[in-house]
C-alpha cells in the first residue's frame, strides 16, 4: 500500500475560490476514479499558509498509474484542468509517495 501525498500552494486570497472550483468540478471526478481520499485538508493560521493537502491510497504504483490514467482520459477531468489553469490559483505543487514504516500496519 502507498499513499500519494499532494500539497498545493494557493495564491493568497484565492483559497475559497480554489476550493469552490475544485469541489464542484474536480473532486467528483477524482472520487469516481480514485475512490475516497485518506484525507483532504487546508492549512490553518499556523505554519505555511494557503495550502491544500490531500492524501490518496493505492495498492501499488501500478494501481496508482492505472487509476490516474483513467482519470486523465476522462473529459470531465480535462475540463476541470482547463478551468483550473485558466483561474490560475495554484502557485506550486509538491507530490510525494509514502510507504508505511515496517513496524506500523494501517487499519
Amino acid at each position: 500500500m502507498i499513499i500519494d501525498h499532494r500539497t498545493y500552494e494557493i495564491k493568497a486570497g484565492c483559497l475559497p475560490k480554489f476550493l469552490e472550483l475544485y469541489g464542484t468540478h474536480g473532486y467528483p471526478v477524482q472520487l469516481k476514479h480514485l475512490g475516497q481520499p485518506v484525507g483532504y485538508y487546508v492549512s490553518g493560521d499556523i505554519g505555511a499558509l494557503n495550502q491544500v493537502v490531500h492524501l490518496w491510497q493505492y495498492e501499488s504504483l501500478a494501481d496508482r498509474e492505472a487509476k490516474r490514467g483513467r482519470m486523465q482520459a476522462d473529459p470531465d477531468w480535462q475540463a476541470y484542468l482547463a478551468k483550473s489553469a485558466e483561474a490560475g490559483y495554484t502557485v506550486r505543487q509538491e507530490n510525494k509517495i509514502l510507504r508505511a514504516a515496517p513496524f506500523w500496519q494501517p487499519k
